[in-house]
């Protein structure tokens, strides 16, 4: 499946950051939607956009924070990952917190292909300007996730329609050598309704982003500005 031109988002945000960059120390950039939505996609292109243009810069996925196998399957959510509540998010508040003092922080990343997380796997050092973090649940109405709002300098929400995220969720399983049964599961028992949750609960953002991947202003939940 086609990616759209991420050019007008980009452009977008650079503006924005570089503006926020001229105010203070270090900015932080939080890029929200639901799982299939294109934020790391998005997040990756502006940190290369603005290490382009001088301005240093990292990705934190929040996916780092997925609490591990062992414990999902210790209270009956393995089937449920991915879920708000299969992650640290007391824990992923806290890295976010420190991040936005300006501190140095050692963070954990997730290894797709292992399916676990990997603790100190990535540093943000003191003299990063720019902090771009992506994940599902960056502007999720439901404690304790709601006190994430806050934090951000900029806040992206990307709206992509619950039809487009099924068919993307379905390929990504694909992607994992699932047959076309596997993968439909996959993504109906689990991604689908995780995507619904993000949508429904959806807190305002500076930005939003259509289908297209076009700045546009939101009837309801988000906003842009």
């Amino acid at each position: 499946m086609a990616l759209p031109d991420l050019t007008s988002q980009i452009n977008a945000m650079a503006d924005r950051v570089h503006d926020l960059a001229g105010r203070k120390p270090r900015v932080i950039v939080g890029i929200a939607g639901a799982p299939g939505s294109g934020k790391s996609t998005l997040a990756e292109e502006l940190g290369r956009r603005l290490e382009r243009q001088k301005l240093s810069s990292r990705v934190v996925p929040m996916d780092g924070f997925h609490l591990d196998n062992r414990l999902l399957d210790a209270r009956g959510l393995r089937t449920r990952k991915g879920a708000p509540e299969t992650f640290d998010a007391r824990g992923f508040i806290v890295l976010m917190r420190r991040l936005a003092r300006g501190e140095e922080v050692v963070a954990p990343v997730f290894e797709r292909t292992r399916d676990i997380a990997i603790a100190g796997a990535q540093l943000v050092e003191t003299d990063t300007r720019v902090v771009i973090v992506e994940g599902n649940y960056l502007l999720f109405d439901e404690a304790p996730w709601s006190e994430l709002a806050g934090l951000w300098d900029l806040s992206a929400y990307l709206d992509v329609p619950i039809a487009d995220l099924r068919a993307r969720l379905i390929a990504r399983w694909l992607g994992h050598n699932l047959s076309r049964a596997a993968a439909t599961q996959r993504a109906m028992h689990n991604d689908v309704p995780n995507a619904q949750r993000v949508i429904d609960r959806a807190l305002p953002a500076d930005l939003v982003f259509g289908p297209a991947y076009e700045a546009r202003p939101a009837a309801a939940g988000p906003k842009s500005v």
